[in-house]
């Protein structure tokens, strides 16, 4: 709702909103929409940490990569509707950033959470 060129970042917001949902039906099986959420989830999550910083993954030099990721699934959900992903990153620093998500369904029910930790280190300065 919010977009970023990765190519060309610029110093935004560290927290941004996305819509999601898959392109064809799916199954009922609960597990199938967790797991397909539970991959999606790590979509832009750092990203969202670094844009205060006006760099991306795609920025030469850095190196991301997630350290840590939990998920909590509060309620069932199905990824063929749209779910809104509410990110926000409350800190990023000394090479790391932390990015907490909330996953809305269209009622406005929380579905799921999560957090992360990632490594953002910008090794621009460092000699080879």
């Amino acid at each position: 709702m919010d977009p970023h060129n990765p190519f060309a970042p610029k110093p935004q917001s560290p927290r941004q909103q996305l819509w999601y949902r898959t392109t064809g039906d799916l199954p009922e099986r609960l597990s199938l929409h967790q797991y397909l959420l539970a991959y999606a989830s790590d979509f832009q999550f750092l990203v969202t940490a670094m844009r205060p910083h006006a760099v991306s993954w795609l920025t030469p030099g850095m190196q991301v990569t997630s350290l840590d990721h939990a998920m909590y699934f509060h309620r069932p959900f199905r990824m063929d509707d749209w779910l809104l992903y509410d990110i926000e990153s409350p800190w990023a620093g000394g090479g790391r950033g932390l990015v907490r998500g909330r996953f809305y369904d269209p009622q406005g029910n929380l579905v799921a959470s999560c957090f992360q930790e990632g490594l953002i280190r910008d090794r621009r300065g460092e000699r080879a």
